[in-house]
Parts: C-alpha cells; structure tokens; sequence
C-alpha cells in the first residue's frame, strides 16, 4: 500500500505509515505516545523507536501520563533496568518532566490536543510542493520552531524544532505524505485541510 519511500525499509514501517503516521490524532494519551516516541528518537533511528515500541509502553505504564507524572528515583531505576530499553537516564527523566508539563497544559487548554491543533485552526495542513512526488520535505519549519518554543518555555525536554516538524507530521496536523501515496487522499477526505505556502522551511 505504502508509497512513501521511507516505509519500504522494512515491514515494521511499512505498518506504520499504512496505519498511523499521519493520520490526526485527538486523544491526548496517544498524541503523548506519538511526542515521548519522538523526544526518545533524538540522536537514534525511527525503526529502533518502532522495534522498542512495546518495551516503552511496558516501562511508562501504556504512556498514561499522569502515572508517569508520579514517577520516583525508584522508577527510573526500573526503566533502567529493563531488557532492551535504550539506557539514557537523561531522556527517561525528560518523559516524566514532560508527563508533568502535558499535565499542566491540559489544566490551561483543556487538553494537550485542543493546546497544538489551535495552531493550525483544527485542520490538516498541506504544504505547497511538499507532497509532490520527489518534492523535498523540510526538517523543520516556522511552525514547528513556533511550537518547539513555546513548549521549551513550558518546561518541556527534547523538544527541538526538528523533533515537533516530525511530530506534527506523524499526529497528522501536517500531511506530508507523497500525493500517489492512498494515505494522503484517505486522510484529505476523512479531515478538514488548509493548504498553506512554505514556512520558513529548513532541508
């Protein structure tokens, strides 16, 4: 199904782009899940993220936020500790930092999902060019370096204007996917778009 060149490497991707990279995400555990994915991601590949998937899920209680909020010196002794779970204290403390932060946000917004799609007025962006097939998708953008800002300000971690480019691509308020690809007409006609000029893009 996957025509996005980046799906071929092998069966584990491709399931993830036919079924969630993407597609618009508003439930605030999952759209958790999708940004500790991509905060943990830094300086590592996406497949290891996906190969690790469950064994996160196992350490940080299914991602549920406000267990991890609670998390003890205790706790990050047991991540640690854990078979095959990536070894950096520094980015197993910055989750429960930011189960703290999200916390927060959702105590002003309402929820974390209504906080970031107000960015984008609650529709799927579609960049000029970028879904063209061999068009080049940027690393970052104004929008994500706009966010990145303002969650750094709010006390979040890892959170650096490339890692919300690709978080806002795989939560679906960005549609970057090729347009031959079946996800971006499935996800097109399912949610409301805008299309939208460059913004200040970076390759």
């Amino acid at each position: 199904m996957g025509f996005c060149g980046w799906a071929d490497v092998n069966e584990r991707n491709k399931i993830y782009h036919d079924n969630e990279w993407g597609v618009p995400v508003h439930d605030d555990k999952k759209m958790f899940e999708h940004l500790m994915l991509e905060c943990m991601q830094c300086g590592l590949s996406w497949d290891l993220m996906l190969k690790k998937r469950e064994v996160f899920r196992s350490c940080f209680d299914g991602f549920d936020y406000d267990k991890i909020a609670e998390y003890t010196d205790a706790d990050i002794e047991r991540i640690l500790n854990t078979e095959d779970m990536i070894k950096s204290p520094r980015k197993i403390v910055a989750v429960i930092n930011n189960a703290r932060c999200f916390q927060k946000v959702r105590e002003e917004f309402g929820s974390f999902c209504d906080y970031i799609w107000a960015y984008s007025g609650n529709k799927t962006i579609l960049y000029s060019g970028h879904s063209k097939l061999g068009g080049k998708i940027p690393v970052s953008n104004g929008l994500s370096k706009t966010i990145s800002k303002d969650l750094k300000k709010r006390g979040f971690k890892y959170v650096g204007e490339v890692t919300i480019y690709s978080h806002l691509q795989a939560c679906g308020i960005i549609n970057d996917h090729d347009e031959t690809c079946p996800c971006y007409k499935r996800i097109n006609a399912a949610n409301q778009t805008v299309n939208k000029r460059k913004d200040m893009e970076v390759y």
